[in-house]
């Protein structure tokens, strides 16, 4: 096992009704004038932003509200939150949402700390020196945001997909109940399962065999316990518990737990190749993860054959004593198990068009920040590589 430092300061409040303690919450970490993020209608039509706000207004804490995050959020619209922020003298972020909004949350919390653009963040060109506290209340089980230190936002300008990783922006709370995902559609709902999974596997795929037998466990059997529950979701939408243990999955795949002991963060070359997807296409996250993962595992199979072997042995259950032959059969049966979730599995499910050696080229070369770099871990991938990627994805 490797050394490592594990951080994860994130106060949870997990269970019904939860989101009624919002403005206590707010109140014990400082905030008194606060800025309300939110999504769509949804929050207003359940009743989910007015309870939010009467909470906090019961505990004393006064409250500004800027809706409207899309998935893949906006630098435009971060940009107005920085400015209403600044114009209100807000000192606390509370995204009341899924991971999109939380997401504009920390971007806008640390442009209210710094002078200069927030995108430079997101581009690399600046380091966050500063971030305003933020929390939330989680109405989405998917991109574990809620827990975990990074974020990622789209410029709607330039069709670049970015994330920022700091301590500085993780929640000082998070409100989980898993009875406001009861209504979500099953789109959304197999997407968010399937991003829950995806942060699993790209810490699972690190390169060096077994680093760490209690981290590669666990990821294991929350691998196998989210087959189980990504369909129990769908097929009873209101099963409380299914809900809870998929919701709970979510904060443990990306608070950084599952990679500790293993010296690396993982691969993430998925991660890079749906971002660029997200960015030029706008699609929903989990599925575009679905739609890429396929043709990667088996590009890069046989770096790794072993590691595959083991996912395939470990978590999808399948009976091949050879490694390469365990491999590929785990492969395709996660991919069936996408496909039974109502995930596409190809680009061209994805988009609903097969895109053309032009589109092919500009996704690879984006991905690639111009040819300046490589992804992945357990082979890493050049611009060609990213090309075939997603050739092999259509």
């Amino acid at each position: 096992m490797k050394n490592f430092t594990f951080y994860s300061p994130t106060q949870v409040v997990f269970g019904r009704d939860g989101a009624d303690r919002a403005g206590e919450l707010t109140a014990a970490f400082g905030g008194r004038k606060v800025l309300v993020h939110y999504g769509g209608g949804s929050a207003v039509r359940s009743g989910l932003l007015q309870r939010v706000c009467r909470s906090l207004e019961d505990s004393g804490v006064t409250c500004v509200t800027l809706g409207g995050v899309k998935p893949n959020p906006r630098l435009s619209l971060i940009r107005e939150g920085i400015a209403l922020g600044r114009r209100e003298g807000v000192d606390f972020l509370l995204a009341v949402g899924g991971g999109s909004v939380i997401d504009s949350a920390k971007a806008i919390a640390y442009g209210l700390c710094m002078e200069g653009d927030v995108w430079d963040l997101y581009a690399k060109e600046a380091q966050a020196a500063s971030c305003l506290p933020l929390g939330a209340v989680l109405t989405i089980a998917a991109a574990g945001s809620e827990t975990s230190n990074s974020s990622v936002i789209t410029n709607d300008e330039t069709g670049e997909k970015r994330g920022y990783s700091s301590d500085l922006c993780r929640c000082r709370f998070a409100v989980m109940d898993p009875a406001l995902t009861f209504t979500l559609p099953p789109y959304q709902t197999a997407s968010g399962c399937t991003d829950i999974m995806m942060h699993m596997l790209e810490r699972y795929f690190h390169p060096g065999g077994v680093l760490s037998m209690s981290s590669d466990g666990m990821t294991e059997s929350l691998l196998r316990t989210m087959l189980v529950c990504s369909r129990r979701v769908l097929e009873q939408p209101e099963d409380y518990d299914a809900r809870a243990e998929v919701m709970w999955m979510g904060s443990l795949a990306h608070n950084d737990l599952l990679q500790c002991g293993n010296g690396t963060r993982g691969d993430w070359a998925c991660h890079q190749l749906e971002h660029e997807l997200g960015g030029v296409y706008d699609v929903a996250h989990g599925a575009g993860l679905a739609a890429v993962w396929p043709a990667w595992a088996r590009y890069v199979v046989d770096a790794d054959p072993a590691r595959f072997a083991a996912f395939g042995r470990n978590v999808m259950g399948v009976a091949e004593t050879e490694d390469r032959a365990a491999a590929l059969a785990g492969i395709a049966a996660f991919e069936a198990h996408l496909r039974s979730l109502g995930m596409p599995v190809t680009l061209t499910e994805l988009l609903g068009r097969r895109l053309d050696g032009e589109e092919i080229a500009a996704l690879a070369h984006g991905c690639s920040f111009r040819g300046t770099r490589t992804i992945g871990a357990v082979r890493p991938l050049a611009e060609a590589d990213m090309a075939e990627i997603y050739r092999r994805a259509l």
